[in-house]
């Protein structure tokens, strides 16, 4: 991609930089330092980054790193719904541009980016973002939303290869430095690097103790090894700064969760759902993900969870034609049918299918993928074996982690076990097992799916 031009606006436009190293037309000093917390809340995932964000655009409206800032934030929730807000701060951070004869380089780049990413090509929007910070790759802003609408999106050779341009102008002493670390160690791990990505994970963790995604991406790698209990001791090592974070903070629980369910320990699992993943019942996709696939493989390891569904049903059926990202769609899909919620989950299938046949990003996903693992979801494909192994290749255009997408290879086996598909049952475990450690979840799955089927 072109990187963009200077516009050519008077040589008399003022402009400073913030301590993440973005140039801005902002020169009210109060609006920058609340921009400035609200970008270091944004990489700690402090739930107070939003009302930061409200004090920059409070002191200066025409703040335009702001105004982007706020478009992405509210696209990547992933709601229909936000969609009118997204427009709406895109058309803003556009006017700003405009009374600020052209802004800068760098807003530039971040509205042209918000641009293509409200029109649903995520993977254009960080390719813009890199383009556009090629001489600076390690300016955090930027590069920590390239890496949110890529790991969207499933790019995970597209994370490592921006990290990896980043590392050669990180410097330790960059405010954002454990940031930027820590996203790296994702990369890494998402890749398969798992000893190397724990080494960059806990420096990170060490440089910036507030840094979640590195402690997350050290989780990861423990759970990916089956290493159980150094997962566990890492995690409530860390639970002082992670359960201080937003939201993030149940995601982090249901890491700890699925370590304790690697061990069998049931009843601590549940009693994590109740009182750290699922403590209200939020509308967060990624709320929702946690809980679903944690149910999810309660179930299929014996485990009776009650009225759990019922509330994740409701959510669903609220929801039932909000395709605005498959991987949501598709978590909220199964949590219907778990609730034997016959005609809601029939209403999602259709929905999926409209999204299937119409234009851009996550229409294509649908098309590939989404559409046809939401039928042998749904039960409607009867001859769903024939599918399940060039869905699983696809698997990572849904967009997560190895370890969210880890519930759509279980639910493959799942349905091979039914399909009385033994030899797709096997390769789906030899493939999954690539990834993952071999646990006692998998073989769970195929004793269960057998003595259904």
């Amino acid at each position: 991609m072109m990187r963009p031009e200077p516009a050519a606006g008077p040589v008399s436009l003022m402009t400073s930089e913030d301590r993440y190293g973005l140039v801005t037309s902002t020169t009210c000093p109060e609006a920058l330092a609340a921009f400035e917390a609200a970008v270091h809340g944004l990489g700690a995932h402090r739930p107070n980054a939003g009302v930061d964000l409200g004090r920059a655009l409070e002191a200066d409206p025409q703040h335009v790193a702001g105004l982007a800032l706020k478009g992405f934030a509210n696209l990547t929730l992933a709601r229909a719904e936000l969609r009118p807000v997204v427009e709406a701060a895109l058309e803003a951070a556009r006017g700003a541009l405009r009374r600020r004869d052209g802004g800068t380089r760098d807003e530039r780049v971040l509205v042209e980016a918000l641009g293509h990413a409200a029109g649903g090509q995520f993977g254009r929007a960080a390719e813009c973002l890199d383009a556009g910070f090629a001489e600076r790759p390690a300016a955090f802003l930027p590069f920590k939303l390239s890496h949110a609408l890529r790991f969207m999106i499933g790019d995970g050779p597209g994370m490592l290869a921006a990290s990896t341009r980043m590392l050669q102008a990180w410097r330790e002493t960059d405010p954002a430095a454990g940031f930027l670390l820590g996203c790296h160690a994702f990369a890494l791990e998402e890749s398969g690097a798992y000893r190397v990505a724990e080494a960059i994970g806990r420096r990170a963790v060490a440089l910036q103790p507030e840094d979640a995604w590195g402690m997350h991406a050290v989780g990861h790698v423990h759970e990916m090894t089956g290493d159980a209990a150094a997962g566990i001791a890492w995690l409530e090592a860390g639970r002082r700064d992670w359960s201080r974070c937003n939201n993030f903070s149940f995601h982090m629980a249901w890491h700890l969760a699925l370590l304790h369910l690697d061990r069998g320990e049931h009843d601590r699992v549940l009693a994590l759902y109740d009182a750290e993943v699922r403590p209200e019942p939020t509308d967060d996709f990624r709320d929702v993900a946690n809980a679903v696939s944690l149910l999810w493989r309660l179930e299929r390891c014996g485990v009776a969870v009650g009225a759990r569904w019922d509330e994740l049903a409701a959510l669903g059926r609220a929801r039932a034609n909000d395709t605005t990202l498959m991987f949501a769609a598709l978590h909220r899909l199964m949590a219907l049918v778990a609730a034997g919620e016959r005609v809601a989950a029939r209403e999602a299938l259709e929905a999926i299918a409209r999204k299937a046949r119409g234009q851009g990003e996550q229409a294509e996903i649908a098309r590939a993928v989404g559409l046809p693992l939401a039928r042998a979801i749904a039960g409607t494909d009867t001859r769903a074996g024939r599918d399940l192994e060039p869905l699983l290749r696809r698997l990572p255009q849904l967009g997560g982690s190895n370890a969210q997408r880890d519930l759509f290879v279980l639910a493959l086996a799942d349905l091979a076990g039914r399909d009385g598909d033994a030899g797709a049952f096997a390769r789906i475990r030899a493939a999954r097992a690539q990834l993952k450690a071999e646990d006692t979840l998998i073989a769970a799955v195929g004793r269960q799916a057998a003595q259904a089927g």
